[in-house]
């Protein structure tokens, strides 16, 4: 019998006649995308600004996208000013699309609120999710479980310590152009691959903003995400969802196929963090089960639309609506999420699916089984075309750049 879904609260449809003219998405890219057709849908107006993937821009539901130097460069609050004062965006919704994005939006409420209404708790209180030697300090202290974290100060540290292989080896915070930005997480099996991976990035970003962890066993089958809206610290609206797929299939930097599910523990653990920290706007919070002990490891934590943001409003919580109602004081009311509702990657997780094939993990049969719960793509929509036509090539025309500036 299948768990009886969550209870959440979902709002009353809402017009364009909201004092607010619209929502400004500060990078980001499937997560932006879906945002922007879950706003667009309800006649709501969306600009996009980004240094990065122009996908999202090419959505029918955006207005106009706009190219800027990015949340590094000396001028980068100017710019969104003087955008929002010529450009009739005065008074918007500042959404943070990437992770770059959401620590420039958090530190710069005070430079921006006087022109856009910025959808972040500020950055004192949201660096102890971002950040993650805080995020571990604040789950440590809160009584929630992590995999075991070292910490180093420099190289030589590192290359003292004694360290239980295997580890990951993440960044800090999300954003940037090094090698450990670029993936996101890598993985070292032995000391010389891991002093290797460190020794690299400690010259990019410094030894401080390395993290290095021990190795959850499995792959994404055990990775759930809690995901929600948060209103001034209290939860509006939430689910839960599972990570089947992932690719690379043994440590993804990317999920390709996810479903909702009902996972009690995953709740109760970020509820409890993000109560603390007294947030607001959108959520995402992953965690994955420890097979050698059936604990739920708190991993990240991700203040933005995710990548399969997409997921929520095909479940029957359109999160995308909820938050342009919360921010202009449109009436509540209770709704439930759907389980066994899936979102895809479709191109990556055939790759993902014929790896898991070959090894005898995952039958064909299984496999095609699956694709009958699929209810939303990350970029492919039939009434939204022109994004799922330019994903693919888009993704391979930046790969091959990023190879090339190498």
């Amino acid at each position: 019998m299948p768990a009886r879904p969550e209870s959440v609260v979902t709002i009353d449809r809402v017009s364009d006649h909201s004092a607010r003219p619209g929502v400004v998405v500060l990078g980001g890219a499937h997560g932006t995308l879906a945002l922007a057709r879950s706003l667009g849908r309800r006649s709501v107006k969306v600009w996009t600004v980004s240094n990065d993937t122009p996908l999202p821009g090419w959505s029918r539901h955006v207005r106009r996208r706009f190219e800027w130097p990015g949340v590094d460069a000396p001028d980068a609050i100017s710019f969104l000013r003087d955008l929002a004062i010529r450009d009739g965006m005065r008074g918007a919704l500042l959404v943070a699309g990437g992770d770059a994005e959401v620590r420039f939006a958090a530190q710069s409420i005070d430079a921006l609120g006087d022109v856009f209404q910025v959808v972040l708790p500020p950055w004192e209180r949201l660096k102890w999710a971002c950040e993650k030697p805080l995020l571990y300090r604040k789950a440590a202290e809160l009584g929630l479980d992590i995999p075991a974290t070292y910490e180093f100060a420099t190289r030589q540290e590192a290359v003292q310590a004694e360290i239980r292989f295997p580890v990951i080896l993440k960044p800090n915070m999300g954003g940037g152009e090094g090698l450990l930005a670029r993936a996101k997480v890598m993985r070292a099996d032995d000391r010389q691959t891991f002093l290797a991976i460190f020794g690299q990035a400690a010259n990019e970003i410094g030894a401080r903003n390395i993290v290095v962890q021990q190795l959850v066993p499995g792959g994404g089958e055990g990775q759930f995400s809690y995901c929600a809206l948060w209103q001034q610290g209290r939860p509006l609206a939430e689910f839960t969802a599972r990570r089947a797929r992932q690719y690379p299939v043994d440590f993804g930097y990317t999920s390709t196929f996810v479903e909702t599910t009902d996972e009690p523990a995953a709740r109760v653990a970020a509820r409890r963090l993000l109560a603390d920290i007294g947030h607001h706007g959108l959520i995402e919070v992953e965690f994955k089960r420890d097979p050698r002990d059936g604990t739920l490891k708190l991993l990240d934590v991700n203040p933005r639309p995710w990548s399969w943001f997409g997921l929520a409003a095909a479940a029957g919580l359109d999160m995308g609506a909820m938050l342009w109602g919360m921010e202009n004081g449109r009436p509540a009311r209770p709704a439930m999420a759907r389980n066994g509702v899936a979102w895809t990657y479709a191109a990556r997780d055939m790759a993902a699916a014929a790896t898991l094939s070959m090894r005898g993990e995952l039958p064909v049969r299984a496999y095609l089984a699956s694709l009958a719960s699929v209810r939303t793509f990350a970029a492919f929509a039939v009434s939204d075309p022109l994004p799922g036509l330019i994903d693919l090539p888009l993704t391979a025309w930046r790969v091959a750049r990023r190879r090339l500036s190498r």
